[in-house]
């Protein structure tokens, strides 16, 4: 290819790199490494084709910007933390919204499933949830206090080992899709017909109300970030199954990374869960308003932060980009 050939198709491209390096932004590490990939394979095809052309001398120049650029953000400061929560991983997130929304179809296909055959077979609860729980909640019914297993044990105590166990649940859901997308899928599987059994009985035996106002104070953060630490798994899944333009080996690799930051951003949510199930749930008295108060507001916040907020950010970060390349 002829250097003006070269430099026509490829101009747009440099010139849109540079000022989002140099711009009033602060782009996504992500698309900051993948921008110098290709930067590098362009400087190296100018290196090899023409060498001593003032071509050569521009992308060298804007290769060291983005190494310079990269390496200061590898750099770690005091608001690091506060940086990946509230800007960087719900901009990072918003493209995998897709995944997000099959991960959760997945999971409702899956309740939907145990609760017809809840439905349809009164052994089937005893199979799923066991004999010493359908007894006990039977007997907690029977009482009038059909959420009144929740009551059992210390609030310390039942706060960190609920806590504990539904972060090893996500990622457990996360880790099996180290054997493809299938692994995870058969994770929700197991969690939705669970799931769907679980509400079922209680609806069978006419609490279904009174189970459900307070199953969902805890519930509704819990199995929401069970769907995102699938969603998590599902990438790294997809990475391997469907690898597109990467080498295998460097797709699984990116997708391990993606579907790790992504379990990780449940962990807060996982703790918050835990806290209102080891210390609110517990409360099966508590008015109906402030029940579905905690209910709206936990379903107000997974949305918020996993769907709306990285949208709102998504189109707040190319606007500015459409700023500073026009």
């Amino acid at each position: 290819m002829r250097e003006a050939a070269f430099v026509k198709q490829n101009k747009e491209k440099w010139i849109a790199f540079e000022k989002a390096l140099n711009g009033g932004i602060n782009p996504n590490p992500d698309d900051l490494a993948d921008g110098y990939i290709q930067l590098t394979n362009d400087l190296a095809y100018a290196q090899t084709y023409y060498a001593e052309s003032n071509t050569l001398l521009y992308l060298n120049s804007l290769a060291s910007q983005a190494h310079q650029k990269i390496y200061k953000n590898k750099k770690e400061s005091s608001n690091r933390i506060v940086d990946f929560w509230a800007y960087e991983f719900p901009l990072f997130f918003v493209q995998y919204h897709k995944t997000l929304l099959v991960t959760f179809l997945i999971f409702a296909l899956a309740t939907a499933i145990g609760s017809i055959s809840a439905l349809n077979d009164s052994s089937f609860v005893r199979l799923i949830l066991g004999d010493a729980y359908v007894n006990e909640t039977l007997n907690n019914i029977a009482n009038g206090d059909p959420a009144a297993i929740y009551k059992g044990g210390s609030e310390i105590g039942s706060f960190l080992g609920i806590t504990i166990n539904n972060i090893r649940v996500g990622f457990l859901a996360f880790a099996f899709g180290v054997i493809t997308s299938i692994g995870t899928v058969y994770i929700l599987f197991q969690n939705g017909i669970m799931l769907g059994a679980f509400i079922t009985f209680f609806y069978t035996k006419g609490v279904f109300f009174e189970a459900n106002k307070q199953i969902w104070l805890h519930g509704t953060i819990e199995i929401s970030v069970i769907v995102i630490a699938g969603c998590a798994g599902i990438i790294m899944g997809n990475s391997i199954l469907f690898p597109k333009t990467y080498a295998r080996r460097v797709s699984f690799m990116k997708g391990a990374k993606d579907g790790l930051k992504v379990v990780v951003s449940t962990i807060p949510f996982f703790i918050i869960a835990g806290f209102i199930e080891g210390f609110i749930t517990r409360y099966t008295n508590m008015p109906n308003w402030l029940a579905f108060l905690i209910i709206g507001s936990s379903a107000v916040l997974i949305i918020f932060y996993y769907i709306l907020y990285p949208i709102y950010l998504k189109k707040l970060n190319d606007k500015k980009l459409h700023r500073i390349t026009n």
